[in-house]
């Protein structure tokens, strides 16, 4: 096994949260970071200017750079084709781990927040990934990469949170939203989800974004719902008409009386990591109580 060899084997980049959260094995976080590792920020230009020549040439030729990504050309030149399709004129990288495992390889995982356009019209694109920097002669070069598709939504990088408290009694916490939203004339929104979910964590942090938010805080009183490892409050999912089998996150709308006014079926939002920020406004507006 030569040096190279060893090291894809020793120092390789591993998803986990169903290949949405790319993070390098030894890192140690760095959080709500910049890099100033200057290599990154000449891939970063490269992407900016469009520039396919300039942004190949930080790919590592021998051996040749090894890529992990969606679909089925997981190549340097499949690579270089994924950014600069995304016409980025805008990207913030967010550095959310790094580490120099060895002298001469740097590991830098990140999510990049790219708006394709200068006009509001244009939508803000998250790409997560992890890439293995060597340095070759006086240069560094890629070695590895690993990253997810464009999403419309931001990913979480993990799923820390604890959005679904174990110890909650969840008919209590909607009895206690029906009585808040009967008064100040709103509805009851019902997560059912665990903290093990990714998706449940994409949705969780789309629905903090400034618009979402709004129309979230001005329409409805919001309950998590923890189901565990599917064997818990399987009742109101059934009462409430949400079938475990379709997936989670799952959503339920009542009224200030209990009544239920929709409930998602078919795992509508099951693979919320793919969703737009418009369907999403587009069913808290459809389903809020109507205007007085």
């Amino acid at each position: 096994m030569n040096r190279n060899a060893r090291f894809r084997r020793t120092f390789g980049i591993v998803f986990f949260a169903g290949c949405a959260c790319a993070l390098a094995q030894t890192a140690a976080p760095v959080q709500n970071t910049n890099t100033a590792f200057a290599p990154l920020e000449q891939w970063k230009n490269a992407v900016l200017l469009g520039d396919p020549v300039g942004l190949k040439m930080l790919y590592s030729t021998s051996p040749p750079a090894q890529v992990a990504a969606p679909g089925d050309q997981n190549t340097a030149d499949a690579e270089v084709n994924f950014w600069i399709s995304l016409k980025a004129r805008q990207m913030n990288i967010d550095v959310v781990q790094t580490s120099a495992p060895q002298p001469g390889v740097e590991v830098i995982a990140f999510q990049a927040e790219v708006r394709p356009g200068e006009t509001p019209q244009e939508q803000t694109l998250y790409v997560t990934e992890a890439q293995v920097w060597q340095k070759q002669g006086e240069r560094w070069h890629l070695l590895n990469v690993k990253r997810t598709g464009a999403a419309h939504l931001k990913q979480p990088i993990n799923k820390d949170k604890n959005i679904y408290p174990a110890d909650v009694d969840a008919r209590t916490e909607i009895k206690e939203a029906e009585e808040k939203a009967a008064k100040d004339h709103k509805r009851v929104l019902i997560v059912f989800g665990a903290n093990w979910c990714y998706d449940c964590h994409v949705l969780d942090m789309a629905l903090q974004r400034p618009d979402l938010a709004r129309a979230l805080a001005a329409g409805y009183e919001v309950v998590h719902v923890d189901i565990g490892e599917g064997n818990k409050n399987q009742d109101l999912m059934k009462e409430f008409q949400v079938p475990m089998q379709k997936g989670i996150p799952a959503l339920a709308v009542l009224d200030g009386t209990g009544k239920l006014v929709v409930s998602q079926k078919n795992g509508e939002f099951e693979n919320a990591r793919a969703m737009t920020p418009e369907a999403l406004l587009e069913f808290l507006n459809k389903w809020k109580p109507q205007t007085r």
